[in-house]
């Protein structure tokens, strides 16, 4: 039973600080300010995590798993390259929508006065996507797609893409990142 509870207490802190990710101000987070949230001492903080490095690396672990978990799925659920491509912006897109805070985790922001190993960490999961979308046009192209750079357009749709984010997070999350989406999807392909 303890170790259920321990692990509850983990979420209940990753929980709680990506909500305080959400604050448009973008303060800087400090174990303080967490605890006091949490109404705990930051000892009982370090219980649960050895530093807050740790507490964002869970974060960052969430946000793995839950884009490429689901873009796994598209790749063997959809055959054709294209659908594949737009559903895997789509996710990208309504994922920040639905977390705000992980879009800040995203973009780098909240990681800016942290450890640096963080940002490089958010850096390898930007080159997935990447590779990612990447693999989805070359899918496209064998299936008559004319894809003659899928590397350059892989890497001006991951642009397009945190540009969107950014724009979300730095207007205090009003700019929606799925605004005119369907619209831009022309464009885009």
């Amino acid at each position: 039973m303890p170790a259920r509870r321990r692990g509850e207490r983990k979420l209940q802190i990753l929980q709680v600080l990506a909500r305080m990710l959400e604050d448009p101000a973008g303060e800087r987070i400090t174990t303080a300010t967490l605890a006091a949230k949490l109404d705990v001492s930051e000892a009982a903080l370090y219980r649960h995590f050895a530093s807050k490095a740790q507490m964002y690396e869970g974060l960052i672990e969430f946000i793995e798993s839950s884009i490429f978990g689901v873009a796994n799925r598209i790749a063997s659920e959809e055959e054709n390259g294209l659908k594949q491509l737009h559903a895997l912006l789509s996710l990208l897109l309504s994922f920040a929508e639905k977390n705000p805070g992980m879009t800040r985790v995203l973009i780098g922001d909240a990681l800016v006065h942290e450890n640096p190993r963080l940002q490089a960490r958010i850096n390898q999961v930007h080159e997935r996507i990447e590779a990612t979308l990447r693999q989805c046009l070359r899918v496209a192209s064998t299936q008559g797609h004319e894809e003659p750079e899928p590397a350059a357009r892989a890497s001006l749709l991951m642009c397009w893409v945190t540009g969107r984010w950014h724009q979300y997070a730095k207007g205090g999350f009003k700019r929606l990142p799925t605004e005119g989406w369907e619209k831009v999807w022309p464009i885009l392909i």
